[in-house]
């Protein structure tokens, strides 16, 4: 399996990594992990860009010092502070209509078993009105992770989001994007690892997560440009 760190040098670039490894996958049959600290940004859903006031929640978001970008995974607008870890596994596969749900169940599993290690005791579920919500999510009060899946194919993507720290920075911004989304949205319904006592060193979130998703396989780990740069926040 193999494995990336780091990011790339800008939002545009850093995107078109996890790209890479779903094309990657779909042409070789290669597997591939990445956890990393994305850019400072706004990540905004594609049917969140169908909303008739989309374009005053990206004024929003840029004015609170977020830059609106478009994922291409499904879910609504989720806020990355430079401390939030995102991350993504990506399998080749033979049948594309089917193994969406186990894909969804493995990866829970092992990124609530990454949170266990970190010392929080994270369970299945979300608090009512949360950001990005879905039926894969972890929470210790607040909600700390969520997970999308994208499949194509040959190849399918599931990533997701680790609040680390920055929480009440996180619910701050999201608050007035999701109201001009006319979206539910409490604010006290974002938690962090930071809030619920666990180890929040974004690194070491990353490798806990990494570890946990790459499990038993023998891996070849390649780290991109911009990794000297991931210690510090922008």
């Amino acid at each position: 399996m193999r494995v990336l760190r780091g990011r790339a040098a800008g939002r545009d670039a850093d995107r078109e990594v996890v790209s890479a490894m779903l094309e990657r996958a779909a042409e070789t049959g290669e597997a591939s992990v990445r956890a990393w600290r994305p850019h400072r940004q706004l990540a905004f859903g594609r049917r969140d860009a169908r909303a008739d006031d989309y374009e005053v929640a990206k004024r929003v978001a840029d004015a609170s010092g977020f830059t609106p970008v478009e994922r291409s995974v499904g879910g609504r607008a989720v806020a990355y502070t430079g401390n939030t870890v995102a991350f993504a596994k990506v399998v080749p596969l033979e049948d594309m209509r089917v193994g969406m749900d186990e894909r969804y169940e493995a990866t829970t599993r092992a990124v609530q078993r990454a949170l266990w290690r970190l010392g929080v005791p994270a369970s299945r579920g979300e608090p009512e009105a949360s950001f990005c919500p879905g039926d894969y999510s972890l929470r210790s009060g607040g909600k700390l992770v969520g997970i999308a899946q994208r499949v194509r194919k040959n190849a399918a993507l599931v990533s997701g989001v680790v609040v680390v720290r920055d929480h009440e920075e996180i619910a701050a911004v999201l608050d007035p994007v999701y109201v001009a989304l006319d979206l539910p949205f409490d604010r006290d319904s974002v938690g962090s690892i930071a809030a619920a006592g666990g180890a929040s060193d974004p690194e070491k979130v990353a490798r806990t997560v990494e570890e946990l998703l790459v499990g038993d396989e023998e891996t070849t780990v390649e780290t991109l440009d911009d990794a000297a740069d991931a210690g510090t926040a922008d």
